[in-house]
């Protein structure tokens, strides 16, 4: 494929849209987080790629059901029942507590009970502290740019998935994690690994068990450029010393541990980008679970 098929998202160019585009994420994860039934690692929290954008997937309530789904073709919020009603709101022009306030009022209109929390989840990566009702501060909605990020996700969303189809132990879906705003799939080992008592419930959960995970991120202000990355927990020693594919590839010191990365941009301009996704993708896994003997069968 030409680096056509992958476009360009530079993150300083939409960072503010970004940031305005995660708050509204959250939001509606709040809603599937209160809804969706629990699953081990958080996975029952997460939305799918969808054909026009992202999508919470079915969540029951106590009148019904219904599904969420981020429109970045028309560029709405569409609410969907199962008693056949479908009712929309408009992603542009709104700031988060526009937007805090028009999902929950439209969740009573459709009548579903759920009371969700106002507080952005990890603040340090959302880039916000503030409560979704007092947020009149992010207000930004660049539509080319989000439908841009989109067409990313729905290109290498079949690339995860094809990773992921090589494994045959317990693995993730390939789900978009709205607290981190990161599509990713991880693998497991099978077997439990200690976290520490001190972290916080969230961490504990999806920290329990040995696992490789593999993702893409649009970027932050640490690494402000979209990037695909992989690492493993718990991390063995000597992982940053293992080689990876593609050359482009590197390590990355991210406090005490590692983490493999591979630009996005690199990956576009690529002669093959499908396979470079996969080499480098198999590369951090090979390394981290040879060096941490994981069970092969």
């Amino acid at each position: 494929m030409s680096p056509m098929a992958y476009p360009d998202i530079p993150y300083p160019e939409w960072k503010d849209t970004k940031t305005t585009l995660h708050l509204f994420s959250q939001i509606v994860g709040r809603v599937r987080l209160a809804l969706a039934p629990k699953l081990n690692h958080w996975w029952h929290v997460t939305f799918y790629v969808s054909a026009r954008g992202l999508t919470t997937s079915y969540m029951p309530h106590a009148n019904g059901g219904l599904d969420i789904e981020f429109d970045f073709i028309d560029h709405l919020i569409v609410f969907r029942t199962t008693d056949g009603r479908i009712e929309q709101i408009p992603l542009a022009g709104h700031s988060v507590a526009d937007m805090y306030d028009a999902v929950t009022s439209m969740l009573r209109h459709l009548g579903v009970a759920v009371s969700i929390s106002e507080k952005p989840f990890d603040p340090s990566r959302v880039g916000s502290d503030i409560p979704f009702s007092n947020d009149s501060e992010h207000t930004s909605y660049d539509a080319d740019a989000v439908h841009r990020f989109w067409q990313v996700l729905a290109g290498i969303q079949p690339i995860f998935a094809e990773f992921r189809g090589r494994y045959v132990g317990k693995c993730s879906p390939v789900h978009f994690f709205w607290h981190s705003f990161d599509l990713a799939v991880s693998r497991f080992s099978g077997r439990p690994a200690t976290v520490s008592q001190a972290a916080d419930p969230v961490t504990r959960e999806a920290y329990s068990h040995e696992f490789s995970s593999g993702g893409f991120w649009v970027g932050d202000e640490n690494i402000p450029e979209p990037a695909f990355y992989s690492y493993i927990h718990p991390e063995p020693k000597g992982l940053a010393e293992q080689p990876l594919h593609p050359a482009e590839a590197w390590w990355q010191p991210v406090g005490e541990t590692h983490m493999a990365l591979y630009r996005y941009s690199d990956f576009r301009n690529s002669d093959n980008p499908r396979q470079s996704l996969l080499d480098f993708l198999q590369s951090a896994y090979d390394a981290g679970t040879t060096l941490g003997e994981w069970p092969s069968a």
